[in-house]
């Protein structure tokens, strides 16, 4: 396993990333490019998001990462079934050629975001190539492999980070302009980025959450060494598809190599040239009403009632995080917060093997010692526990199923690459990075 004291030139074989014939919607064949999109399989607020992302389209791409039918393998036949129809009607098209795709994100705040789209050679944690910084629950894995399996298909990229040798780009919140590629140096993957990102691009979207995502192919074999070689050296942080990691871990282990599930769809962003937000994901707990909760945690942790509105309540969280753990509680129609928890509590019940940035972590403190000792909620179970990245929903649904919202403070980027670093894993859903790909942009069959 790579220790924290290596580099990221140290890296065994560093990354490997290689082009491919990517499948995309024939902007003539459905509604608009913006309806088939979807958030995530597993951003998708259900059923309230599922039912909207269908209605927008009968070929929106939920039907194929969240089929629904009334059993697991019934899902997955179904979004197989619609695969192969979509690919027979000329729904979806594979591109002619092989190629790495550059993307663009940018909303109306001035986030900008561009990566690079391509098949990246799988490797387990203990190459110290990909670093994973949480933990996944097998059902998640299982139920993707799954789908994986029965499409034949990588049906949405993953968010990867990377630390270039560049400044930060310009027109983003830390770079000082626009329009140039400054910073970029020769011959890097930066400057193959963004010399594409000035061309014209291959499609031009934008979605109701108001972000502008653009896509472009690279073909030419020199750009596509440059990219590759200047990739060789390097390590990347897994910032949002544990889950889909693993899967593509797990079916590579399933089919001698070599073979197309040596390789899964990847979104590569050099967070040195545009870094990522960093937001909190919150849990719903089914079953437990806000006045039993805050009953159980009473001696444990200061509670305090804010009747605030939402962003009032988050904006105490972050300043009691500042001091140590915070929770943010909802679901009857007040917040509460909980912080400066019992020291012998938190002494008896969360695990002391661990790297102290890793024991003084919320979501450690959440998992060790709410959920498991105080509450008694098993965490791996989505009939007693939901985990919802929009806060504003999760508060939502607390009140209308009475149950316990527990809103969550973000970590930083540089404490997650930390941890990662020294091979030791977060709780699972500790973070949220973003913007995250939208899904339906560009898909990867592994028999084109």
């Amino acid at each position: 396993m790579k220790t924290a004291g290596h580099s990221e030139a140290t890296t065994r074989r560093g990354l490997e990333l290689t082009p491919f014939r990517g499948l995309r919607y024939d902007p003539d064949r459905v509604g608009s490019l913006a309806s088939v999109t979807s958030p995530p399989y597993d951003v998708v607020v259900r059923p309230d998001g599922l039912h909207h992302l269908q209605s927008a389209d009968p070929h929106n791409i939920v039907r194929l990462i969240l089929p629904q039918a009334g059993t697991p393998s019934a899902r997955t036949e179904q979004a197989a079934d619609t695969l192969r129809r979509w690919l027979a009607e000329g729904i979806l098209v594979a591109d002619p050629d092989p190629g790495l795709y550059v993307y663009e994100q940018r909303d109306g705040d001035g986030m900008l975001q561009r990566g690079i789209i391509g098949t990246l050679r799988v490797t387990e944690p203990a190459e110290g190539v990909v670093l994973p910084h949480e933990d996944v629950m097998p059902p998640v894995v299982a139920d993707r492999a799954a789908l994986m399996r029965a499409t034949r298909a990588n049906l949405e990229p993953l968010l990867l980070t990377y630390r270039g040798d560049g400044a930060p780009a310009p027109g983003t919140a830390d770079g000082p302009g626009a329009g140039t590629a400054a910073g970029a140096g020769t011959g890097t993957a930066a400057e193959v980025i963004e010399r594409t990102a000035s061309r014209p691009p291959l499609l031009a979207t934008t979605t109701e959450d108001g972000f502008r995502h653009r896509l472009w192919s690279i073909t030419d074999p020199v750009d596509l060494a440059r990219v590759q070689g200047d990739l060789a050296g390097r390590q990347a942080l897994i910032a949002d598809g544990h889950h889909r990691w693993a899967t593509y871990r797990r079916l590579r282990l399933e089919h001698p190599s070599p073979s197309p599930w040596d390789y899964g769809l990847v979104l590569l962003v050099d967070t040195v040239r545009y870094p990522l937000r960093v937001r909190a994901i919150h849990r719903l707990l089914h079953g437990l009403p806000v006045a039993d909760a805050l009953r159980a945690v009473e001696g444990l942790f200061r509670v305090r009632r804010l009747d605030a509105p939402l962003p009032d309540a988050l904006a105490a969280l972050a300043d009691a995080s500042c001091a140590g753990n915070a929770f943010l509680l909802a679901g009857d129609g007040a917040f509460h917060l909980l912080d400066r928890p019992d020291p012998r509590l938190l002494a008896r019940t969360v695990p002391a093997d661990r790297p102290a940035a890793w024991r003084s972590l919320d979501a450690t403190v959440l998992h060790a010692t709410l959920l498991e000792h105080v509450w008694r909620i098993p965490e791996d179970s989505p009939a007693h526990i939901a985990y919802i990245h929009d806060t504003a929903a999760t508060v939502e649904k607390a009140e209308r199923d009475g149950g316990t919202a527990v809103l969550m403070h973000p970590v930083r980027e540089e404490v997650v690459r930390d941890l990662a670093r020294q091979g030791v894993t977060m709780p699972r859903k500790s973070t949220s990075f973003g913007p995250k790909p939208a899904s339906g942009l560009v898909l990867r069959a592994l028999e084109v």
